[in-house]
């Protein structure tokens, strides 16, 4: 029996168009939905079941065009020549019709079955404005459906119609027909056809703009073109093939399609009506606080998922008496410092109820016998390690939440758009930024996204900052040492502070890690930044749930492999000596086990500790502490395989100074960190460096892995070693000035020696290359 396969349609069209979000509708894939350029790096796929025969749908990436500036276009390009889809599905944005047909242009010179789905109409007719499909089907020459991805609008149609269209052959026509080069690319047209390559037409229209890969695979006919050159000048672009034919192109779409467009200014009598999007702009987008704004967004974000004090009823005066007093909830609502948050609400609630699981399995395991190893084992090793990394899951997808929201609807690309502004006076774009900003989500899907990048320099300069930008598994460093400063002798009020002040100081070290980098090993010019702003819209739930439960079902994944083997490491190095004596053992009070007692001082972990704790001397946590203050060194080590690491590795080194580990599933490692700061006689200053060098040094395993293989061969070598050095430079930099203020002359003096070193450096450099 023969195997039947089913038809394959690919998915293209310019970012924000609404391709991804169509791809969810079709298709039910977790594919990310954004408003970024190409969130979509990866070729998708999934089958649409609904219509009467089954579809393979592969979603393509973003691009704007089909010439190989960016990696995206190459691989969209060579998908629809080489794979050959049954039909490809173009999706237009209708909000922006004339500059997203220009990509239209392009697939229709090719010999492949084509239909136009016009996105987003919903807003076009929100705004007054009407579209003509009819006349525009006619004047492409293939079908076009008016749909509507976000709110599912018409898709059944559009499959219908991709359907029938996918069953006659199509060939390939241009809009070119009047332009002066047209008679050079039908002789290029003819001579594709001489030497029997499909889509003759595209081919010999991309070697006329003199395009890099066909120019590369048929440099036999390159000479026709350049003979052609010799006899031909425009006015406007000189011997430029490719600008001439992309002005050609906006030419013949100004003129025959913009016309199906009736604006809602020519409905109301020539009076220009501002857009909702347009009038959020002028607040959202100023020039003076649009960078305020965003601030202020981030630190109602991070106060609403980790402030214990909501309202800062605590601050003024306001007493509370404990909720749910001598039960496993107490403090769920409240506590004496102020009303929890959503976020603390949500993680106390999860951490209570692992809280009783963990507690109930080490009673029974206890009235049971069992040795202390291997109750130990069982409740801190396994059981503590899970609970203490997804005692954490709930602060940071609400972050992940609200980020994706304002990812969603289109907030994002305004701020990449404000701070573009800024950056390029540091050598960045924009786009730089969108992989940057990722970042805070999650260092592996941000890394992968600089392949949108233009420049291999641009896209080594932002993969080495990524992790400058906070992920979600260094979040509980941030909010651990920061509640445990709060919670300690230091009565550091307002926590939260610190854990925004992380955040900003993340980013600053990424403008001035580029700008320095962009200055020395990486000087040239900084890339064009184009980018649309999508129209503002409310985000699909759909799209939001299935985004956060992607991220929990990575979270989850990763706690149950290398988190929870690395976990089980640790005890193990804490729990023995050298000559694998184990050093747990019980308790006894009146004849009754009450607790264990772990020696955690003669452990393997303690020696290691001890050995590299030097090491970290100028950055705070080092040979200046107590005994034991080697628990800092270790924990921070045990954060180069994953960052969740550092905290749940803190409550374990706890039984170094009360003999038993802490449960910092509990209160998210805020106690470990306040048992460590008192025993050890750790600086706030010292405090903050452990922070900060957490942050910025080398990332979790994951992360060094998707680096390795985005970057090229040889640079990661050299990308660790920048890491290290910047993470250690600027955390001793805030425990010198933290704890000996007059060190900031020093480092003054040291920085500004930097910069005019680099900047005669560079002038030497400039003169030597002219001469």
């Amino acid at each position: 029996m023969e195997e039947k396969f089913n038809k394959r349609f690919a998915l293209a069209g310019n970012p924000n168009c609404g391709k991804t979000t169509l791809f969810n509708s079709l298709t039910g894939s977790t594919a990310h939905v954004g408003n970024w350029p190409g969130v979509t790096v990866d070729k998708r796929e999934g089958t649409y079941k609904k219509g009467k025969e089954k579809v393979d749908i592969v979603d393509l990436p973003g691009i704007y065009s089909l010439s190989p500036y960016t990696p995206e276009e190459v691989v969209s390009r060579n998908f629809i020549l080489d794979e050959k889809p049954d039909c490809v599905i173009n999706i237009v944005d209708a909000t922006n019709l004339e500059r997203n047909l220009y990509l239209t242009t392009q697939i229709l010179e090719m010999d492949v079955p084509v239909i136009v789905a016009l996105n987003m109409m919903d807003i076009v007719e929100k705004n007054g404005d009407k579209i003509n499909a009819n006349e525009l089907e006619k004047g492409l020459g293939v079908p076009v459906v008016s749909i509507s991805a976000l709110k599912e609008k018409n898709l059944d149609e559009l499959m219908t119609r991709a359907i029938e269209t996918s069953h006659t052959p199509r060939k390939g026509s241009t809009v070119l027909n009047d332009s002066n080069l047209i008679h050079l690319i039908k002789d290029c047209e003819i001579a594709f056809r001489g030497k029997g390559v499909d889509n003759p037409l595209f081919h010999a229209i991309k070697l006329v703009e003199n395009d890099e890969i066909e120019t590369k695979n048929h440099p036999d006919l390159v000479k026709m073109v350049d003979e052609y050159k010799g006899q031909f000048k425009n006015d406007t672009f000189g011997d430029d093939f490719e600008a001439i034919i992309a002005d050609d192109r906006y030419k013949y779409i100004t003129k025959y399609f913009a016309p199906v467009v009736i604006h809602a200014e020519k409905v109301n009598k020539g009076k220009k009506k501002l857009t909702l999007s347009d009038k959020i702009d002028r607040v959202l987008t100023n020039k003076w606080a649009g960078i305020p704004i965003f601030i202020f967004i981030l630190f109602v974000i991070f106060h609403f998922v980790f402030s214990e004090d909501l309202f800062y009823l605590g601050a003024m005066g306001v007493k509370f008496s404990m909720n749910f007093e001598g039960t496993p909830f107490e403090g769920l609502f409240w506590t004496d410092k102020g009303i929890n948050s959503v976020g603390v609400f949500s993680a106390n609630l999860l951490n209570s109820i692992t809280g009783w699981i963990q507690s109930s399995i080490d009673d029974a395991m206890v009235a049971g016998g069992v040795s202390a190893p291997l109750t130990s084992f069982v409740c801190d090793g396994v059981l503590g390690g899970l609970f203490a990394v997804f005692g954490f899951l709930p602060q940071i997808l609400w972050l992940f939440l609200f980020f994706s929201i304002m990812e969603d609807t289109g907030y994002m690309a305004r701020v990449a758009f404000i701070l573009d502004r800024i950056f390029r006076k540091f050598g960045l774009s924009g786009r730089a930024f969108i992989p940057m900003i990722m970042g805070f989500g999650c260092s592996v899907p941000a890394t992968i996204n600089t392949r949108t990048l233009a420049s291999e320099q641009e896209r080594i300069a932002t993969i080495r900052v990524i992790p400058f930008f906070s992920c979600g598994a260094k979040l509980p460093i941030l909010t651990a040492v920061a509640g445990g400063l709060a919670a300690s002798a230091f009565k550091i009020s307002n926590p939260e502070l610190i854990t925004l002040g992380m955040y900003l100081l993340g980013m600053i070290v990424a403008i001035c890690s580029v700008l320095f980098m962009r200055n020395t090993t990486m000087r040239g010019e900084v890339p064009p930044f184009i980018m649309e702003l999508p129209a503002y819209h409310l985000p699909q739930f759909r799209a939001l749930m299935i985004h956060l439960w992607d991220k929990c079902k990575h979270f989850v994944k990763k706690a149950f492999t290398i988190i929870l083997l690395s976990t089980i490491f640790i005890w193990f190095l804490s729990s023995f000596t050298w000559q694998y004596t184990p050093l747990i053992k019980y308790v006894y009070e009146g004849g009754e086990i009450t607790g264990r007692l772990t020696q955690t001082e003669n452990s393997i972990l303690a020696n290691i500790g001890q050995l590299i704790q030097p090491l970290f001397t100028p950055l705070g946590f080092g040979s200046q502490l107590k005994a034991g203050g080697w628990v800092f060194a270790v924990a921070a080590i045990t954060g180069l395989i994953a960052k969740e690491n550092v905290v749940a590795t803190l409550g374990v080194l706890a039984a170094f100074f009360q003999g038993a580990a802490i449960d910092v599933e509990a209160d998210g490692g805020i106690s470990a960190v306040a048992l460590m700061i008192q025993n050890t006689g750790i600086s706030v200053a010292g405090a903050v460096a452990f922070i900060a060098f957490n942050m910025l040094t080398i990332p979790c395993f994951a992360a060094v892995a998707t680096a390795k293989a985005e970057l090229k061969k040889g640079t990661l070598k050299w990308t660790l070693l920048f890491w290290v050095v910047v993470s250690y430079l600027v955390s001793t930099m805030i425990y010198t000035i933290g704890d000996y203020w007059w060190t900031v002359f020093i480092w003054a003096v040291v920085i500004a020696g930097t910069v005019v070193g680099i900047v005669c450096y560079n002038k030497y450099r400039d003169m030597k290359a002219l001469k």
